[in-house]
């Protein structure tokens, strides 16, 4: 698919796709905002580290982008997407060590809708 425009965010998706993915680094909210407007129907995300540093009962102490803490891993809506950010295996460098969030690697089972 080529782009509409030179902004890289600017690529509505093929409607007539049976999925329709994005992928980006870091969930900032303006990114997942424009990927959800374009109608991809997932878009998967890391970045976070899950929060990394997590407090039981509490969650994320910090999420290292814009998106809200509650959402620092797994599977949520964004609009009419689907999220899922993953916790992922490392640290940040600014802090090389996991509290109460342990090392995950991802497996997605993608299914078919229901008409």
């Amino acid at each position: 698919m080529t782009p509409l425009s030179t902004n890289p965010l600017a690529c509505p998706a093929d409607p007539t796709a049976d999925l329709r993915l994005a992928l980006t680094h870091s969930p900032e909210p303006r990114v997942l905002d424009r990927f959800a407007a374009d109608g991809y129907d997932l878009i998967l995300a890391g970045h976070t580290h899950g929060g990394q540093l997590r407090i039981p009962f509490f969650g994320a102490l910090v999420t290292n982008s814009g998106i809200d803490r509650p959402r620092a891993r797994w599977l949520h809506r964004w609009h009419d997407a689907h999220l899922h950010i993953s916790a992922g295996l490392g640290t940040s460098p600014y802090a090389p060590v996991r509290f109460a969030c342990p090392p995950e690697a991802t497996l997605l089972t993608l299914t078919a809708r229901h008409p």
